[in-house]
């Protein structure tokens, strides 16, 4: 007879009511919930420290049916705060994966819970917008999780970035290479490092909190800023910092959160999405190119459109063809420029990582 699973809870802010059975950590978490379109790339997912403060949806039906391979990851550790699924499969096809998704998310001490309705869940979310949601498997109390879900801060003005970034500076790549990048870390992806490390470039890697004279030290060709999670707009640190590195008219590259930072160091106000942008799925339009990319992307926060274009040293590069949000930028006046989804595109396609050579050309030229 098959083992019966114990129950778990799914409370959104709203009040709406979710059942299902726990898997992962027995326990409680709350967060804000999301849902990525990927069906593929559950690992690199959850391990994107972009999604901390985050409880994912992924949508496909099944999640786990290809295990857990030691080197799929983009951090040291699981980032996500929970997560919700249709099916979860136990046994899993993959000859090279080393354990089963129940065992991985048990080790990383993700609460998680199964047997729901994902696509009536994210239908929900994509009319009412994101909000705060808890997970329990060790209470069905939904007074004493109402109170617990109402004392969880919202994303909208939560400062993230610190927490997940280096502690300290670490370097990749050859010493002597042609061409150094000064990273700031808040959070960054490894492909992303990768992307860099794999095109000659010699990259140190900053604490989110550096100042702009340590990153300078370094006598970088560049400089790069990273994604990461939380309110771009609840960082003027790093507002500050960037706009010390506009200064030296170097060539800067962010992506994600390094785009909404770039925004507002030329004072483009950035805004709390209806419900994000999360998935490998995502269709961008080059405007310098005409072409169409088909991107990765983890974000709820946007760049002001309206501000973009009306701004007379900022010119769009990329919007996406969903619902012409502002997917890239350039300064007409330097070489910076940043997007908004993820050209390391892991997972997900490679369109997009002619950005990195892009990035490379400007500082070798």
């Amino acid at each position: 007879m098959p083992v019966q699973k114990q129950p778990a809870v799914l409370l959104l802010a709203d009040g709406h009511l979710f059942y299902g059975s726990a898997f992962g950590k027995i326990g409680t978490t709350t967060g804000e919930i999301c849902f990525n379109t990927g069906m593929t790339g559950y690992q690199e997912v959850f391990t994107d420290p972009s999604y901390t403060g985050q409880i994912l949806i992924m949508n496909n039906v099944h999640i786990g049916n290809y295990g857990v391979k030691e080197s799929d990851v983009e951090s040291s550790s699981v980032k996500i705060r929970g997560l919700i699924s249709r099916n979860l499969e136990e046994q899993f096809s993959r000859i090279l994966a080393s354990e089963n998704l129940n065992a991985y998310l048990q080790a990383n001490h993700i609460v998680a819970i199964d047997g729901v309705d994902t696509r009536a869940l994210v239908a929900h979310i994509r009319t009412k917008g994101a909000m705060n949601c808890i997970i329990s498997s060790e209470t069905n109390d939904i007074a004493a999780l109402t109170k617990e879900l109402n004392a969880t801060p919202n994303m909208d003005g939560l400062e993230l970035a610190s927490t997940v970034s280096t502690n300290e500076e670490y370097e990749l790549g050859d010493p002597n290479a042609a061409i150094k990048v000064s990273v700031l870390d808040f959070g960054i992806k490894q492909h992303i490092l990768a992307c860099l490390v794999s095109r000659g470039v010699h990259v140190r890697v900053h604490p989110a909190k550096t100042a702009y004279s340590r990153l300078k030290a370094f006598n970088p060709n560049g400089y790069f800023i990273s994604n990461g999670p939380g309110d771009p707009a609840a960082m003027p640190y790093a507002i500050s910092t960037v706009k010390d590195i506009l200064a030296e008219k170097k060539p800067v590259f962010g992506i994600c959160l390094g785009h909404q930072l770039l925004a507002l160091a030329n004072d483009i106000p950035t805004f709390k999405m209806h419900h994000g942008h999360r998935g490998l799925n995502h269709p961008v339009k080059n405007i310098i190119t005409g072409q169409c990319e088909i991107t990765t992307q983890n974000h709820g926060f946007g760049v002001d459109p309206t501000a973009v274009r009306t701004h007379e040293n900022v010119e769009i590069t990329h919007v996406n063809l969903n619902d012409d949000s502002i997917e890239g930028i350039r300064l007409k006046d330097r070489p910076a420029f940043s997007v908004q989804y993820h050209p390391e595109s892991t997972p997900g396609p490679h369109d997009s990582r002619y950005l990195f050579d892009n990035f490379v050309g400007m500082m070798g030229s």
